[in-house]
C-alpha cells in the first residue's frame, strides 16, 4: 500500500535554494542547552534554555495608559503630558516586573492572579522628554539618507553612542532594563570562562551552531565592555574572533576562503554579523592593527563570498537571493552582509561594502520583507519566524541607525506589522503551536524583534508581551525596548484570532492570556506547498493546552540529515516518507493510511463571541463565550467525497468539541498524539488522559457503529514504504485512535479538562449539530 500518490501536484517544484547544496532546504534553529524540567517533558516541546536565562522573580504588576501622544501639543498640554508620563511610568516601576516566574518546562511567564487598575491598563508609549525614563532623540537625522552615507560617530549599528550614554541612567530607573542587564553580565561571565567556540561541521546545519554561538558571545562581551571599560572583555572578544579566523593553535575549519562554509551561507552570514558587531561596537578600543585584522577576516571569509553568491558564479549559493526565497534564509543572509558592509564603510578600500549594499537592500525588499502573508503568518513555520524576524529587525535597525533610513524594509510589505500579532497568537500556555519543522539551535536568535517592531509600528503590546519572555534578556532588548512603554499587553486583547490567508488558514482560541492553566486550542488548514519545505502534511492538525499541560501536540522536526528530508514538496517527495512529516504523524484524519494531497486548497469559516481580556490577570470568561473554526478539507484527500473538520470551544471555554464529517471510499482513522498515560473505558467511548496530577477525559459522542477509542504507538504502519533512513523514535508518545472502514461518518470527540473545583454536573454534553448549522450558541 503506497503512502504517497503520484497525482495532482506530484511534479517536482523548484527548490528556492542552491541546486547542489544539501543544506539549502533547511534553515536555522532553536535554543540550547536544555534545562531539566519540573514536569514530565513533552516530546513535542522543542524549547531548551539559553545559558544563564534567569527565572524572573520579584514584584509583579505595572503599566499604563492610552495611545501615543501627539508631538505637536501646546506648552501647557506638554507640561500636563509630562506629569502624566512621569506618573504612568512611576506606577509601572512601582510594580516592577509583571511576571513572577517562568514555567520551567514551557518557558512561559507566570503572572499573579490579581487586579491593578493603576498599572494594568491600555498598552501605550508615553510621550516624554524626561531622559530618566525615556530615550532621547537620535541627533543623527539626515535629510536625504543614503545607504553609503553613515553617521560619523561609533557605534553605528543598532546602538549609537547617544543610547550608550543614556543607558546607565535608564537601567537604574527601569526594572526590566535592570534585570536584563544583570542577566547579560551573568551570561557574559559564563561565556568568558569557556574555551573559544570549537569548529564543528554538522552535515545538516553546516557550522551554523558555532557561528551563532560566536555571535551570541560577541554581543555579550562587547556589551559588557562598553559598560565597564574593562579590557578583559575586549581581549576575550578578540580571542573569539582570532579563533574563528583560524589564527589560534589548531586552526578553525579549512585554510582557504571557504572557512566560514559559504555553501551553507547562513553560517557565513551569522559570522559576518558577529564580526560586524565586534568591529563597530568596539571600534575605538581596537588598535589599528586589530581593526585591520578583523576587517580583512570579514572581507575574506564573509563579504567576498557574498559577492560570489550574488554574481551567479556559484551555482550552489545563488538560491537564497534569486529564487523568490521569501523566508528566513534571505533575511539572515542579506542581514549578515549588510551589517558587515555598514560596519566597514569608510575604512574599506576595496569597494566591496558599497558593492554589497547595492545588492542586499533591494533583494531583501523583494524577498525577506515579503515573508509574512497578508495576515502576518510567517511563510515557513512558527519557529522559523524567530530566525527571519531577528535578521529582518537587525538589518532594518542597522540601516536606520547607521544611515537614517530602513529604505522601505519596514513598509514595502504593509502587512509585516502584523507578524508580531501572529507570534502572540501562535504562543499558548504550552508553548508554540509548533507545526512543521522547529529547526536546530537558536543561540543568538530570540523573539526580541518584537521589541523593535513594537517601536517601529507603534505597537506597544508587542514590547509588553515580549519583555516577560524568557529570551528577552540579551543586548538587542537593551536598545530596542522603549522604557516609556506602559500598560498590560492583555488589556483589551481578543482571546481569539483567525488567520485566513489561503496559504495559512489557522485559528487561535483561548480562555485567558495570563493564566498558565488556561485552555488553548490552535487548529490549521492551509496549503501544503510553498512553505520552503518546512511544513508537514497536516491539514486539520490541532494542539490542546489546559491545566498547565499540552494534551495533544506536535512531534516537531525530523532528522535534518535524513536523505531526502528537504528534497522538495511534491507528492512523491521522500520528505513525506518520514513519520513526523507524513499525515499519520499529525493530529488529523488519515484516509486509507495515505498521505494528504499536497495540492490541497482548503476553505475555512469561523466565528467568535469576540471576548477580550480586561486589565486584570484574572479572566472571568462569560458563560456564553465561544469560538469555532471549520475547515473544508476534502481537497486534501484522494479517497474522499467530502470532509470537513470543526473545532468548537463550548461551555464558557471549558470544553472542546472536535467534529469531523467525512464520506470516504477507503478506511478512516482519527488520530491524535499525546504524552499522557491513556486509559480506555470498557465500552471504548471514553479515554482518560493523565499527566502528573492533571487529568483530561476524551469522549466519543453519538458513536457510529463500530467506532471506539484505541491506542497505538507513534510509529509507522508495517505496510508503509520504508523511508531512506529510519525514523526518529517517539518514545513516550501515544496515539489516540478511532478506526473505521470506508463509509460516511460524523465523529464527535469531546475534550473535557478536569478543572479543579468544577463538578461533573457542570460539564455539558452537546447535542448533535451538523457543521453546516454550527453557530456561537450551537452546539452547546
Amino acid at each position: 500500500m503506497a503512502t504517497n500518490y503520484d497525482a495532482l501536484g506530484s511534479q517536482t517544484r523548484n527548490s528556492p535554494y542552491g541546486s547542489g547544496d544539501p543544506y539549502y532546504n533547511e534553515s536555522s534553529g532553536y535554543i540550547t542547552p536544555a534545562r531539566p524540567p519540573k514536569k514530565t517533558i513533552s516530546k513535542w516541546v522543542k524549547f531548551g534554555v539559553p545559558v544563564a536565562v534567569v527565572v524572573i522573580a520579584g514584584a509583579v504588576l505595572g503599566g499604563v495608559l492610552g495611545s501615543r501622544s501627539s508631538k505637536n501639543a501646546s506648552a501647557s498640554s506638554s507640561a500636563a503630558a509630562s506629569a502624566a508620563a512621569t506618573s504612568a511610568i512611576g506606577a509601572k516601576n512601582d510594580v516592577g516586573i509583571f511576571a513572577t516566574a517562568t514555567d520551567s518546562q514551557y518557558l512561559v511567564p507566570i503572572y499573579p492572579m490579581t487586579t491593578n487598575t493603576a498599572a494594568y491598563t491600555t498598552p501605550t508609549f508615553v510621550s516624554t522628554t524626561d531622559t530618566n525614563i525615556a530615550w532621547p532623540q537620535d541627533p543623527f537625522q539626515p535629510s536625504n539618507p543614503s545607504p553609503t552615507q553613515v553617521r560619523s560617530d561609533r557605534p553605528r549599528l543598532i546602538a549609537p553612542t547617544y543610547m550608550w550614554d543614556s543607558l546607565p541612567n535608564l537601567i537604574q530607573n527601569d526594572p526590566y532594563l535592570s534585570s536584563w542587564n544583570n542577566t547579560i553580565f551573568g551570561n557574559a561571565t559564563q561565556y568568558y570562562a569557556l574555551p573559544p567556540v570549537v569548529y564543528f561541521l554538522d552535515g545538516g546545519n553546516g557550522i551554523l551552531d558555532p557561528a551563532r554561538e560566536i555571535k551570541q558571545r560577541v554581543k555579550a562581551f562587547s556589551y559588557v565592555y562598553r559598560l565597564t571599560n574593562d579590557t578583559k572583555w575586549l581581549d576575550r572578544t578578540y580571542v573569539e574572533l582570532q579563533n574563528a579566523a583560524g589564527n589560534l593553535t589548531g586552526g578553525w575549519g579549512p585554510d582557504n576562503s571557504t572557512k566560514w562554509n559559504p555553501t551553507h551561507f547562513l553560517d557565513t552570514a551569522e559570522l559576518t554579523a558577529a564580526y560586524a558587531i565586534a568591529y563597530d561596537w568596539l571600534y575605538n578600543a581596537w588598535t589599528p592593527a586589530q581593526r585591520s585584522s578583523i576587517m580583512a577576516t570579514m572581507i575574506t571569509y564573509g563579504l567576498s563570498n557574498g559577492v560570489i553568491a550574488y554574481s551567479n558564479n556559484d551555482p550552489e549559493a545563488y538560491g537564497w537571493w534569486n529564487t523568490d526565497t521569501e523566508g528566513n534564509w534571505n533575511c539572515v543572509c542579506n542581514n549578515g552582509l549588510t551589517m558587515g558592509a555598514l560596519a566597514i564603510l569608510g575604512d574599506d578600500t576595496t569597494g566591496i561594502a558599497t558593492q554589497l549594499l547595492a545588492l542586499t537592500i533591494p533583494d531583501a525588499l523583494q524577498n525577506c520583507a515579503l515573508a509574512p502573508s497578508s495576515d502576518g503568518t510567517w511563510s515557513e513555520t512558527a519557529n522559523y519566524w524567530y530566525f527571519g524576524t531577528t535578521a529582518h529587525a537587525e538589518m532594518a535597525s542597522s540601516l536606520l541607525t547607521a544611515t537614517g533610513s530602513s529604505y522601505d524594509l519596514l513598509s514595502v510589505n504593509p502587512d509585516f506589522q502584523l507578524t508580531g500579532q501572529y507570534h502572540m497568537y501562535v504562543s499558548g500556555p504550552g508553548s508554540l503551536f509548533n507545526y512543521g519543522d522547529c529547526g536546530p539551535n537558536k543561540y543568538s536568535t530570540t523573539a526580541n524583534a518584537m521589541m523593535f517592531y513594537g517601536e517601529q509600528y507603534n505597537m506597544p503590546q508587542y514590547q509588553l508581551f515580549q519583555r516577560d519572555q524568557f529570551d528577552a534578556a540579551e543586548p538587542w532588548s537593551m536598545f530596542w525596548y522603549n522604557p516609556a512603554v506602559t500598560g498590560a499587553f492583555w488589556d483589551g486583547l481578543a482571546l481569539d484570532h483567525f488567520f485566513d490567508n489561503s496559504t495559512d488558514q489557522w485559528g487561535s482560541m483561548r480562555s485567558s492570556w495570563t493564566d498558565e492553566n488556561a485552555l488553548y486550542v490552535a487548529v490549521k488548514a492551509g496549503t501544503l506547498q510553498g512553505h520552503q519545505t518546512h511544513n508537514d502534511l497536516d491539514c486539520g492538525d490541532f494542539v490542546v493546552d489546559a491545566l498547565g499541560v499540552r494534551w495533544f501536540g506536535e512531534l516537531g522536526s525530523g532528522d535534518y540529515n535524513s536523505i531526502g528530508y528537504f528534497s522538495n514538496d511534491s507528492q512523491i517527495s521522500e520528505r513525506w516518507m518520514y513519520y513526523r512529516k507524513m499525515t499519520e504523524g499529525q493530529n488529523t484524519i488519515l484516509v486509507n493510511q495515505q498521505n494528504q494531497n499536497v495540492a490541497a486548497a482548503p476553505t475555512v469559516t469561523y466565528d467568535t463571541t469576540a471576548d477580550v481580556q480586561g486589565s486584570s490577570t484574572v479572566m472571568n470568561v462569560p458563560g456564553n463565550s465561544s469560538a469555532y473554526f471549520i475547515a473544508n478539507l476534502a481537497s486534501a484527500y484522494f479517497d474522499v467525497t467530502s470532509f470537513s473538520r470543526g473545532v468548537h470551544l463550548i461551555n464558557g471555554r471549558k470544553q472542546v468539541l472536535i467534529q469531523d464529517e467525512i464520506n470516504a471510499s477507503a478506511s478512516v482513522m482519527w488520530r491524535a498524539h499525546t504524552n499522557a498515560t491513556v486509559s480506555i473505558s470498557s465500552d471504548g467511548l471514553t479515554a482518560t488522559l493523565t499527566i502528573g496530577s492533571a487529568t483530561t477525559t476524551v469522549q466519543l459522542l453519538n458513536p457510529p457503529s463500530g467506532a471506539n477509542f484505541t491506542t497505538m504507538s507513534a510509529v509507522r504502519f508495517p505496510t508503509d514504504p520504508i523511508p531512506p533512513q529510519p525514523d526518529q523514535p517517539n518514545d513516550g508518545v501515544t496515539v489516540l485512535v478511532i478506526s473505521l472502514p470506508a463509509g460516511s461518518y460524523t465523529l464527535e470527540v469531546l475534550i473535557n479538562p478536569q478543572w479543579p473545583g468544577m463538578s461533573s454536573s457542570s460539564y455539558t454534553t452537546p447535542g448533535a449539530v451538523p457543521l453546516s448549522q454550527w453557530s456561537l450558541t450551537s452546539p452547546s
